[in-house]
């Protein structure tokens, strides 16, 4: 029920930040919310990697584990989450990144963030979703922030 996208023009390169948003076990180091992630499992495949991760979020007292698989795909810079088990009913998420078109001297690319979900309990759903609406809006700030640090920051 919850759903939000942004694209974010962002002055790293696709690989930069698919790269970045790929090392999940850095997510708490930085992430709203993000208290713990725990990879229980890395494959290749085919040129996708898939993991499965444990991400445990927290607000004030309420803390909330969930697992999902995790599909990278650096020939595309694509990133799918899909859900398996939490607090959620279901839950989507996807990342993509794209060249920027060109601008004389500019260069960069786009952040496509996108994300679909709602919680098992109505209850909790009333009490978290708008922390968790905040949290979503922010994290495309969190990467191009993490990313200006990492990668520097162009002028």
């Amino acid at each position: 029920m919850p759903k939000f996208e942004t694209v974010r023009r962002v002055a790293h390169s696709s690989d930069e930040m698919f790269a970045l948003v790929a090392d999940v076990d850095r997510y708490p180091e930085f992430l709203p919310l993000c208290e713990a992630l725990t990879v229980r499992s890395r494959r290749e495949r085919d040129g996708v990697t898939l993991l499965v991760a444990d991400m445990t979020v927290g607000y004030k007292a309420i803390r909330e584990t969930f697992v999902t698989q995790v599909f990278l795909r650096p020939a595309d810079r694509v990133i799918d989450v899909k859900y398996i088990e939490g607090p959620f009913r279901y839950l989507q998420n996807r990342w993509s990144f794209a060249p920027a078109p060109s601008q004389p001297g500019s260069d960069g690319c786009e952040v496509t963030f996108f994300i679909d979900y709602e919680f098992k309990s109505r209850i909790f759903g009333a009490m978290m979703g708008a922390m968790f609406d905040r949290a979503f809006r922010m994290f495309a700030e969190a990467f191009e922030t993490r990313a200006d640090a990492i990668y520097g920051k162009s002028d």
